[in-house]
């Protein structure tokens, strides 16, 4: 999708909305979470990367981490506000939507059968260093698993996947465990984990994230490294 199929594919979600306001139509909650996780998937996948590549060489000189808040407005000029206090998961409402860069663990969808290799071809081995996580509790329980999702699965299990539902941590739309099943369309959304949705695609900085707001709020005391 190019920018100008994502403004018209925009703008369509909008003329429903518009629309309906016009007849006075009620549009269920369903449909308004639908529109806004449609609305969401299109700034994610198609502007937000293209934005990414304006933004990053003007940051590339700072060595140092920040949040940047940008309000938006439509008609009015963009506000930003910058911190070094705080991280995005602890302003009130906020949904990290980044790019999709990480698919990790066994999906909820269904997987794709690989083609059948020629028994000639050599085998190239692919040794994988993608960082897990390692998290401790008051007690001395230490939690480190294979991958990062297998780890922060468990430690959601541990503290209750009711106690962080009711937190409602929101990624792109969906509670961090949620309920609720994202329809798959060829991406692994959630794993899978005693009923709940457990929401995956996300970086390991974000998971961690995740996990320190969890730690804060339910007054854990967790400790939360990163492990090879």
């Amino acid at each position: 999708m190019n920018a100008t199929e994502a403004a018209e594919a925009l703008q369509d979600l909008y003329d429903i909305i518009e629309k309906s306001k016009k007849r006075k139509l009620v549009l269920s909650k369903d449909v308004i979470r639908q529109i806004n996780e449609i609305e969401e998937g299109i700034i994610r996948n198609e502007i937000l990367p293209a934005m990414s590549k304006d933004i990053e060489p003007r940051l590339s000189s700072i060595k140092r981490d920040l949040v940047l808040v940008v309000e938006y407005h439509p008609g009015e000029p963009i506000s930003v506000a910058l911190s070094r206090k705080m991280k995005i998961n602890q302003i009130t409402d906020a949904k990290t939507i980044t790019p999709i860069q990480e698919t990790v663990g066994e999906p909820v969808v269904s997987v794709k059968k690989t083609p059948d290799k020629d028994p000639r071809t050599p085998t190239k081995q692919v040794v994988n260093h993608t960082k897990g996580l390692r998290v401790q509790f008051p007690d001395g329980t230490v939690l480190c698993h294979t991958t990062a999702i297998d780890t922060f699965k468990a430690v959601l299990r541990r503290i209750g996947l009711q106690r962080v539902h009711d937190l409602n941590i929101q990624h792109a739309g969906y509670n961090v465990v949620s309920k609720v099943k994202r329809p798959s369309d060829g991406h692994i959304w959630q794993h899978e984990l005693d009923g709940w949705y457990i929401y995956s695609n996300t970086q390991n900085r974000t998971k961690m994230d995740d996990l320190h707001y969890i730690s804060d709020k339910l007054h854990l005391g967790l400790k939360i490294d990163v492990a090879k």
